[in-house]
């Protein structure tokens, strides 16, 4: 007889837990379970069918699977908060005896862990369990830095600990600097958020926002206590990435940190990044945002270079020898500087994308470039964008904080000025006559220096985004920016693309319907000049102006016989007649010309193709099953929904386009 199974010991009676029981299995308070299950990465699971796995669960109870918690039980975090609820207890009840000595000595004791053994508890366990790879750790980079960096804006609160604070600046300013030396940003966004940056970090696309430098308001609704645990986790990871970057390239971690220069505002600048020696075996050399202080050479790796060099040179005499015999033997294959070209071996076969030589390093984009930034230009993000693509010289005035090139704005080493201004002044002489502002040599306030170009903040964005240096022109003080386009999205065939022109993407019928709307225009426009001219002329003669109505009447009734036939004038005339009628004025005949009849026929032609597709396929959708039709019905709902929004964005830019011409 074959084992009897009991209810709710198998299956998903026995497969899930509910929160409740969980806490009361690992003796735990609901804020520590919390934290354990975020850090260790365990989330709520929602079985098919409750009901079967608890006859009292309601809509808002949480289940967990048992395996996971059951992984709980052997983790080391559980005996530190088990340890940390002991001594809060031994504290309240001092507290309720009234002993009050007894109370401060436990707390004192916990404010020195290192002197009386406070439970203290680590998360790199966790990390490594959680990212057996770099890799892994770095695919989860993404929600890491857009959190940290977060909370380095925030203000402190009893929420949010000024030391959290610090300690999340500082990871991400060491982040930054590694960004800085391996040159491994790739493109960054202005957005309505903040400013989206990419890098790639060992063949690793990672893609975080930073906040602008506002003054955040903390609001009520948001629960940081929640937000505070993923940043302890997050802390922690950043601190072992940044350690991993570090080592990587070579350098030591963590780097110095000049205390007085953070507090003057000097952020990137309060770090000095040095370079550990392997040869020296743990000598370093100082480096200071990403500049190798100019030391002389060490004897012993001289030495060893000098090694290597012989050993190179001995090497290349073999070579040498070696290629002469083989020259002497075979004189048809000759070395050339010349790249190698890949052809297709056979007719019509794929072709391979050539080999070039790269005239341009996208990394030192700014190498050769000094530049100032204005007080209203947003400093971080300027400064670690141009030392990321190899700017080495910046400048900023000194109201903006400490570690700037120069301070002095008129400094003649200076190439570049960023300004986000109103349009600069040209100076002006005692007769009135104004000159350049690129060739003035009187500068007084708001004018330009010379021989200096003038951008703004835009142009930096833009150049690192087509890794090619933009024209200053079209980003001069006061002029019309052009669009900032998100660098993450490329425009798929057949959707809205503000880089090309508004010809090649409309329809036919959207270019029909734009020339008949300039036509109506332009006839209002002639209405209403007709109208004014005859408005004076009614003050002059009264008695010819009603022979000149008659006459009109009887011309507009002729007109209208002729044109019986033209369903599209009669609308016309019967619309002008309308609005006439309503502000009191007579009536204007309408004479609709060559052009606009041809527009109304192709307009016309295009509804009747329009109603035929649409009945052809209402046919065809009629042979389809009721499971496919349903699926085709809302592919259509899709990229109708698509076409409608493409079709407002091109019809905002039409417009914008007309105002700019009427300006003109």
């Amino acid at each position: 007889m074959p084992k009897i199974k009991k209810k709710g010991q198998v299956g998903a009676a026995k497969n899930y837990i509910t929160r409740t029981q969980a806490v009361k299995k690992l003796q735990l308070s609901l804020p520590d379970f919390r934290k354990l299950c975020i850090w260790k990465g365990i989330y709520p699971r929602e079985p098919r069918n409750k009901k079967k796995v608890s006859k009292s669960a309601t809509a808002s109870t949480t289940f967990y699977y048992t395996k996971d918690i059951q992984y709980l039980l052997h983790e080391p975090l559980l005996q530190k908060f088990r340890d940390q609820k002991v001594l809060e207890k031994k504290i309240s009840r001092a507290l309720g005896r009234g002993d009050v000595s007894d109370a401060a000595r436990f707390e004192r004791h916990a404010a020195r862990p290192e002197a009386t053994g406070k439970p203290r508890y680590t998360l790199n366990h966790v990390i490594r369990e959680r990212y057996p790879t770099f890799n892994d750790a770095l695919r989860d980079l993404d929600d890491c830095l857009s959190m940290l960096f977060l909370f380095a804006n925030l203000p402190s609160t009893s929420a949010v600990p000024a030391k959290m604070i610090a300690r999340c600046e500082r990871l991400c300013l060491e982040f930054q600097h590694y960004l800085i030396v391996s040159h491994s940003l790739r493109k960054s966004f202005l957005s309505i958020k903040g400013i989206y940056y990419q890098a790639n970090i060992q063949g690793e696309d990672i893609l975080w926002l930073v906040p602008y430098k506002f003054n955040q308001r903390i609001v009520g609704d948001v629960d940081f206590r929640i937000m505070g645990t993923f940043v302890e986790f997050y802390m922690t990871l950043l601190g072992f990435v940044n350690y991993r970057l570090y080592s990587s390239i070579g350098l030591k971690y963590p780097p110095k940190f000049d205390q007085l220069k953070d507090e003057n505002g000097a952020e990137l600048g309060a770090f000095s990044l040095e370079g550990v020696n392997m040869a020296t075996q743990g000598e370093t050399k100082a480096v200071t945002n990403g500049e190798e202080q100019q030391q002389g050479p060490d004897p012993k790796v001289q030495a060893e270079v000098d090694k290597i060099i012989k050993q190179l040179k001995e090497d290349e005499s073999k070579s040498d020898e070696t290629a002469e015999e083989d020259a002497e033997a075979d004189d048809e294959e000759k070395p050339t500087d010349s790249i190698d070209k890949f052809e297709p071996v056979a007719p019509g076969g794929d072709v391979l994308p050539q080999p070039a030589y790269s005239s341009s390093d996208p990394s030192q984009l700014f190498a050769n470039f000094t530049f100032y930034l204005s007080r209203e230009t947003p400093r971080q993000p300027l400064e670690f964008i141009l030392r990321a693509f190899g700017c080495k010289r910046i400048g900023w005035d000194s109201v903006l904080g400490e570690g700037a090139f120069t301070n002095d704005e008129s400094d003649p080493s200076i190439t570049h000025h960023i300004i986000d201004r109103p349009i600069v002044q040209a100076a002006t002489n005692e007769d009135g006559d104004g000159e350049d502002n690129q060739t003035t040599q009187k500068v007084g306030p708001n004018q330009r220096y010379p021989g200096r170009i003038y951008v703004q903040p835009q142009w930096v964005w833009d150049c690192v985004n087509d890794e090619e240096l933009k024209s200053p022109e079209l980003y001069a003080p006061g002029a019309a920016l052009p669009p900032h386009l998100s660098p993450f999205v490329k425009a798929a065939p057949g959707q809205y693309d503000p880089t090309l022109p508004l010809e090649a993407q409309q329809t036919e019928a959207e270019a029909i319907e734009a020339d008949l709307e300039d036509a109506e225009k332009d006839d209002a426009e002639e209405g209403s000049d007709v109208e004014n001219d005859m408005d004076v002329d009614e003050a002059e003669d009264d008695e010819e102006e009603e022979e000149g109505d008659e006459e009109e009447a009887e011309e507009a009734e002729e007109e209208d016989d002729v044109e019986e036939d033209e369903a599209e004038s009669k609308t016309l005339q019967r619309q002008l007649e309308l609005e006439a009628e309503l502000q009191g004025k007579k009536v204007q005949n309408k004479k609709v010309d060559s052009k606009t009849k041809a527009k109304l026929e192709q307009r016309k032609a295009l509804e009747k193709k329009a109603r035929e597709e649409a009945e052809d396929l209402e046919r065809a959708k009629g042979m389809l099953s009721k499971k496919k039709r349903k699926l085709f019905e809302q592919m259509q709902y899709t990229n109708n929904k698509k076409n409608a929004q493409d079709e407002k964005l091109r019809a905002k830019r039409r417009k914008l386009e007309k105002e700019k011409v009427q300006k003109a």
